[in-house]
């Protein structure tokens, strides 16, 4: 199954349909006239109904997580690849003699299909970088496909409250790839984006062989000087346009930066012609602007001027859950959600915050029992020296959704990891016992952010907690 037309001739089935990597795809071959069902231990469990709920209303078949919705030998079972062979799906695809395709299988099959494929690699800031890509990419009329791990603002509306995918009609086709599982070697770019490179789920040696090749596929690469491991890889790329803020090599930079506490303005240079563009961003942070100068370097490389991309991401909403900020109680504490659940990202969104006044209340819910167990030390480390002494962080226990998984080691390790950095830190089990002690100790000026990834309910529990302080 090489082609993208032998995607429609059959029914698919995806295990876990609501998941950040799935639903985009799902909705991606929806668009293109497949017919599709799913199931999801989410849905079983009674969360995020609304989700499941708009699922349905666009003619997806939806099942419980058993294996009623494996019928036919026809159908493809889509399963990520970390899906236990015990599940119910697995087993009975297995029986009846299914195909199975990984999520990046799949993605990739539909990206390389596409004439123009723009393909956005990196440790951090895939999935802001896509977004940014793809809606530049969107207003200069290029109308792409979008394959995004989280919701794109721009592409809400109404019918489409979950819009981590656009279907387009043009040759391009925008999408994150994934390093941490190898998967990025599936991708044939023809743009390929390159952030950052820092230790995450491989060894640096594995990630330069898996980002080197990666850049040495694609027709032209947009690259970060700034970034040390990035900038070594650049001999690898056929052709590139470099961007970065110090580095005197890049050929697209910023300057005249100045950070607010919810957006951002610079002005864009680009040293090959001398042009200078005045950019405003609705998201803040210097990380952010990385982001933005990866998104832009992406769209020139497709063939995008630096003035138009530069114009459209003044109107760039955002995505959910990235400092996605839910608003401001009537004593003046604002509430942020964001996906921040990794070193690097809970990094990025502490300095952010600490860039302002405010004391900083982090509440963090890990996104599972292994994840901890890998980074837990650096987490620790984390928020232990990038809060001040009068920050707290709360936690309470991972998010769990079943499985056999080791749950032996939680978050209290964590606490006591960060109170050893000298950090303040509490652990609390429960998450509603959490919001009870935050809205407890909560002040006029506090910002309270609520991290951690896999769980679309944490959105809802930021609203709550906005409603519980007000």
């Amino acid at each position: 199954m090489n082609d993208a037309r032998d995607l429609t001739t059959h029914p698919w089935f995806f295990c876990g349909i609501g998941g950040s990597g799935m639903l985009p795809l799902a909705l991606i071959l929806k668009g293109h006239g497949a017919r599709i069902g799913g199931s999801d231990r989410s849905r079983d469990q009674g969360r995020s109904a609304d989700k499941f709920a708009w699922l349905k209303s666009l003619g997806f078949e939806l099942f419980p997580q058993d294996g009623s919705g494996i019928t036919s030998r026809e159908q493809v079972l889509v399963a990520s690849a970390a899906v236990e062979d015990t599940v119910p799906e697995v087993l009975r695809a297995r029986e009846l003699g299914c195909t199975r395709m990984t999520r990046a299988e799949l993605l990739a099959t539909l990206f390389n299909a596409a004439p123009e494929g723009i393909a956005i690699g990196g440790t951090s800031g895939k999935s802001t970088v896509t977004g940014m890509t793809g809606w530049i990419m969107t207003a200069a009329g290029r109308d792409p496909t979008i394959m995004n791990g989280a919701v794109m603002k721009n592409f809400v509306r109404e019918d489409a409250p979950f819009a981590s995918a656009r279907v387009g009609q043009g040759s391009a086709f925008v999408s994150e790839v994934d390093e941490s599982d190898g998967s990025i070697a599936l991708y044939r770019p023809k743009v390929a984006v390159l952030g950052n490179v820092s230790l995450d789920h491989k060894s640096l040696e594995e990630l330069r062989q898996l980002f080197g090749d990666f850049l040495a596929r694609a027709e032209v690469c947009a690259l970060n000087l700034d970034d040390a491991e990035t900038s070594a890889l650049a001999a690898k790329a056929q052709a590139f346009i470099s961007f970065g803020i110090t580095s005197s090599e890049a050929e697209i930079g910023a300057t005249d930066i100045v950070e607010g506490p919810t957006s951002l303005t610079a002005t864009i240079v680009d040293k090959r012609d001398g042009g200078s563009h005045a950019l405003t961003l609705k998201v803040p942070g210097r990380h952010n602007l990385y982001n933005a100068l990866a998104a832009i370097a992406a769209a020139n490389a497709a063939g995008v001027s630096i003035a138009d991309a530069v114009a459209a991401l003044t109107s760039f909403e955002g995505l959910a859950r990235r400092f996605d900020v839910i608003g401001t109680s009537a004593a003046g504490t604002v509430v942020i959600d964001d996906f921040g659940h990794n070193p690097d990202k809970v990094s990025a969104t502490l300095a952010t915050l600490r860039a302002h006044p405010g004391r900083i209340i982090a509440f963090f819910q890990p996104h599972g029992y292994g994840p901890l167990r890998q980074m837990g030390a650096e987490l620790a480390e984390v928020f232990a020296t990038r809060l001040g002494t009068d920050d707290v962080t709360i936690l309470c226990d991972p998010v769990y959704f079943g499985g056999t998984v080791d749950r032996t080691h939680g978050s209290e390790r964590i606490v006591r990891l960060i109170e050893s950095h000298g950090g303040t830190a509490e652990y609390i089990p429960s998450r509603d016992d959490c919001a009870a002690r935050i809205a407890q100790i909560a002040r006029p000026g506090d910002r309270v952010v609520v991290m951690g990834a896999r769980d679309d309910t944490l959105t809802i529990f930021a609203r709550d907690l906005l409603a519980a302080l007000d």
